[in-house]
C-alpha cells in the first residue's frame, strides 16, 4: 500500500447532543403550553369547544400568547418576499407585516389602525391538562367528616391460597412449583404429572370501603329572562363544578332543580336547554331543595352543596321568604353558592335582598362575563390560605 493511499481517511467525531434536540424542543415547547394555560385560565374555562365537548379528552382550543415553531431565514430584510403554492390569484393578501393593527370600521368601509395585532394559536391540549392548573386553586370549603357509608367495590383482592376451589381460579405458578417438589421427591426431574393434591387456588375477599358521599343541587332560573348567555355561563359553572367535585369524592351526585314560578326536578339536558315563560318566584326552587334533601340526603351522610343561578329578576315580595329557606338550607348543607348572571350591572332584586346575609355557609358571586366563571369558582372554592 502507498503512503498516498495510507492516509486516504478521514476520521469524523457525531455530535451526539444532537440527537437530543428535537426531545428538547419538544419538552420546551410543552412548557409554554402549560405557561399559556395558566395564564389563559379564565378564558379557557369558558371556552366553547371544552364545554361542549362534555369532557372529551383531547380539545382544540385557541391560546394566547402561544408561540409555535418556525425557520425565519433572513427574516427582517426578507420579510416580504414570499413564495407560494401556486394557487394564489391577484389581489390576494398574502402574508401580514409584524405589527399591523386591526382595521377601525369607519363610514366608507374600514380603516387603517393604529394598534398591534393578537396572535392566536390553535393548539391541541388535554381537560386533564386544564384541571390540573384549576383544580390546584380550589379547595371544598365548610369539608366535614360525615358518617361513613359502605361501598362494596368490583375490585377482588386475592389474599390466601388454598387446595380447594374452582378450576377458574386456579394458581398456575403455585401448582407447578407443588409438582415439582413432589416429583423432585420421588427422584423425576420433571413437572409432570400433576395431581389433584397439587392443584392450588387462589381465594379472594370484597374490599369493602368506607366513603363519605356529595350531592349538588343545581338549581336555575328558566324564566323567560334568562337568554342562551345565562344559561351557557350557568352550564360551564356546573360543568367544572361537577369536574371538580369528581376528584375530591369517588361518588358525586347531580339533582337538577328548573324553577320559574314552580320548581321541579328535571334531567340534566331538560335544565340547560328548556326555556320557560312567564314571572319568576325563586323560593320554589328551595323548597323544592329542601324535600329532595329530606326524601333522598341525609345530612349526616351526605355533604351537600346547593348553588343557584338566577339573572336577579324575582318577585320583590318573594324575596323575604328566599332568604328564611337559604337559611334553612344551610343549617342541613356544608355551603350555599348563589351565582347571578348580570351582563349590564342593571338593578337586582334578589342579589340586594342577600347583601343582608351575614352568614360563613353563604357565598354568592355576580358573573358579567365569560371569563367569570373562572373567578366565580375561585369565589366559591377559595383556598384557605387565600382568605382574608
Amino acid at each position: 500500500m502507498s503512503n498516498e493511499q495510507e492516509h486516504n481517511f478521514v476520521v469524523s467525531q457525531e455530535n451526539w447532543s444532537l440527537h437530543r434536540k428535537g426531545y428538547q424542543d419538544q419538552q420546551r415547547h410543552n412548557e409554554k403550553i402549560k405557561d399559556a394555560i395558566k395564564k389563559n385560565l379564565p378564558d379557557l374555562v369558558s371556552e366553547e369547544n371544552i364545554i361542549m365537548s362534555n369532557g372529551k379528552d383531547m380539545v382544540k382550543i385557541p391560546i394566547r400568547s402561544l408561540d409555535e415553531y418556525k425557520i425565519r431565514y433572513n427574516y427582517e430584510k426578507s420579510k416580504h418576499v414570499g413564495q407560494g403554492n401556486g394557487d394564489s390569484e391577484v389581489g390576494d393578501v398574502v402574508a401580514r407585516a409584524p405589527g399591523s393593527g386591526d382595521g377601525q370600521q369607519g363610514g366608507n368601509g374600514k380603516k387603517a389602525g393604529d394598534k398591534p395585532g393578537q396572535d392566536y394559536y390553535e393548539s391541541e391540549v388535554s381537560i386533564a391538562e386544564i384541571e390540573e392548573a384549576l383544580f390546584r386553586e380550589l379547595e371544598l370549603p365548610n369539608l366535614q367528616e360525615k358518617e361513613k357509608s359502605e361501598i362494596i367495590t368490583e375490585k377482588v383482592e386475592f389474599n390466601d391460597v388454598r387446595k380447594k376451589g374452582l378450576m377458574g381460579n386456579v394458581d398456575k405458578k403455585r401448582t407447578i412449583l407443588t409438582a415439582l417438589k413432589r416429583n423432585a421427591r420421588e427422584g423425576k426431574a420433571q413437572i409432570t404429572p400433576i395431581y389433584n393434591d397439587d392443584l392450588r387456588f387462589k381465594t379472594w375477599n370484597e374490599v369493602i370501603r368506607h366513603d363519605s358521599k356529595a350531592v349538588v343541587l343545581a338549581m336555575m332560573d328558566t324564566s323567560a329572562s334568562m337568554g342562551a348567555f345565562e344559561k351557557y355561563i350557568a352550564r360551564s359553572f356546573f360543568f367544572w363544578m361537577n369536574r371538580f367535585l369528581k376528584t375530591k369524592y369517588e361518588s358525586v351526585e347531580f339533582e337538577f332543580i328548573a324553577h320559574h314560578t314552580e320548581a321541579k326536578v328535571v334531567t340534566e339536558e331538560s335544565f340547560f336547554s328548556k326555556g320557560e315563560s312567564g314571572g319568576t318566584i325563586c323560593s320554589s326552587a328551595y323548597y323544592k331543595a329542601l324535600e329532595v334533601i329530606e326524601e333522598k340526603y341525609n345530612p349526616s351522610r351526605y355533604n351537600i352543596y346547593p348553588f343557584h343561578f338566577s339573572d336577579g329578576e324575582n318577585i320583590s315580595s318573594d324575596n323575604k321568604t328566599c332568604i328564611e329557606l337559604v337559611h334553612q338550607l344551610m343549617e342541613k348543607s356544608n355551603m350555599f353558592g348563589y351565582g347571578e348572571v348580570n351582563g349590564y350591572n342593571r338593578y337586582s332584586t334578589l342579589m340586594n335582598a342577600y347583601k343582608t346575609i351575614e352568614h360563613p355557609k353563604f357565598k354568592h358571586y355576580v358573573l358579567k362575563e365569560k371569563a367569570d366563571v373562572y373567578h366565580a369558582m375561585k369565589s366559591f372554592f377559595q383556598k384557605t390560605a387565600e382568605r382574608v
